[in-house]
């Protein structure tokens, strides 16, 4: 029987645990591993984000976010209108031109910017993300701005981020100045 760890030690482990893994990891797996609650898990991720780790919650479980997981080459932020059925055609236009969608970001009349990761860069990681959406009958971010929403999107290579925001245009998801 494996001890329960407890502490700096537990957070040492999921420190670990984060950094070898190649995809993201759910708050129940790691309270698995770590033998504790889902709650104790969430607690720890919070304390390990206030000593700056480089930790982020996606709709698939955490990531830590090393340098060659950001595509930091390449970065643009978006503005995007549409209805929220429309939200798996907007993301599978940028994931099938190599880029990955960060993040979403709404300007909330009373709070300001409210930002919510989204890391897909796929087509997988889009259905994956939409049906997490639709079981949890959760509204999508941009219904509280009547669609207006931006989006940081990634990729190694310039031309990628050019041609997803042509399609995007394209296709009349794009807000334009």
């Amino acid at each position: 029987m494996t001890k329960k760890l407890t502490g700096k030690a537990r957070r040492d482990s999921l420190l670990i645990w984060l950094k070898e893994s190649k995809t993201p990891l759910t708050g129940t797996e790691l309270a698995e591993k770590a033998k504790v609650s889902r709650q104790a898990i969430v607690q720890d991720i919070s304390l390990l984000k206030a000593q700056n780790y480089p930790i982020i919650a996606t709709s698939n479980g955490y990531l830590y976010m090393k340098a060659e997981n950001k595509h930091t080459d390449f970065r643009r932020v978006i503005a995007c209108k549409h209805e929220g059925k429309e939200t798996k055609e907007e993301l599978y236009t940028i994931v099938d031109y190599g880029a990955t969608v960060e993040d979403v970001i709404i300007e909330h009349p009373i709070y300001g910017d409210l930002k919510a990761s989204v890391m897909v860069s796929s087509r997988a990681d889009v259905d994956q993300f939409v049906k997490k959406i639709e079981e949890k009958n959760a509204p999508y971010l941009l219904e509280l701005t009547d669609g207006i929403h931006n989006h940081t999107i990634v990729a190694n290579e310039e031309w990628k981020l050019n041609q997803a925001y042509e399609a995007l245009k394209e296709k009349g998801f794009i807000v334009e100045q």
